[in-house]
């Protein structure tokens, strides 16, 4: 397999917005047949990263439209994982089924508009939005604004369909390489 790196993710939330919002980047239809498609591209790009990206990943995506958001596609990526990943996916899937962003998007919104650096921007975060405990894990057990879940959209259908999103990159690279699968599955007519 040809070893191939993430470009940077932009932390300009402009370009982000821009991104997100691009044709590029809305599927034509989705299916549970394109949430395993998807998901398989996504843990053979995650495997072809150089060893300095690449670190066992979750990848998980689910549809919306119920009470709860309905898993149709997760793995590993390959040995190594933790049952925290799966912690980290809710909280970060949270994040786009309420805003509507990626979890990139909204957390360098709040970098951005408050100041605050890194450690600080989760606190603010929860501050701004009120948010309360469901449970019992404190205040910011609910919703992450860590890189690596990203809004499912379909053309002429409003709103998002559901999410994708990885854990266990770095988080910017977690953002980065679900935005860069999903422009070439597109591109590439996946479906």
């Amino acid at each position: 397999m040809e070893v191939k790196p993430l470009a940077p993710a932009s932390k300009d939330t402009l370009d982000l917005t821009a991104q997100e919002t691009s044709s590029a980047v809305f599927f034509p239809t989705f299916t549970s047949t394109t949430a395993w498609s998807l998901g398989q591209a996504l843990r053979s790009r995650i495997l072809s990263l150089p060893p300095d990206q690449r670190k066992p990943a979750l990848i998980s995506i689910a549809l919306t439209g119920g009470s709860e958001p309905h898993v149709v596609f997760q793995c590993a990526t390959e040995p190594g994982t933790m049952p925290d990943n799966e912690i980290w996916v809710r909280r970060k899937r949270n994040v786009v089924l309420r805003w509507g962003v990626s979890s990139w998007l909204m957390r360098n919104k709040m970098l951005s508009s408050t100041g605050l650096g890194g450690g600080e921007v989760e606190a603010a975060f929860v501050r701004k939005h009120a948010l309360t405990s469901t449970g019992g894990g404190g205040s910011a057990d609910d919703f992450a604004i860590h890189g690596g879940a990203f809004p499912v959209r379909v053309k002429n259908v409003d709103g998002i369909v559901g999410v994708v999103v990885v854990s266990g990159l770095k988080q910017e690279d977690d953002h980065q390489v679900v935005l860069e699968v999903i422009r070439d599955f597109i591109h590439q007519g996946g479906q």
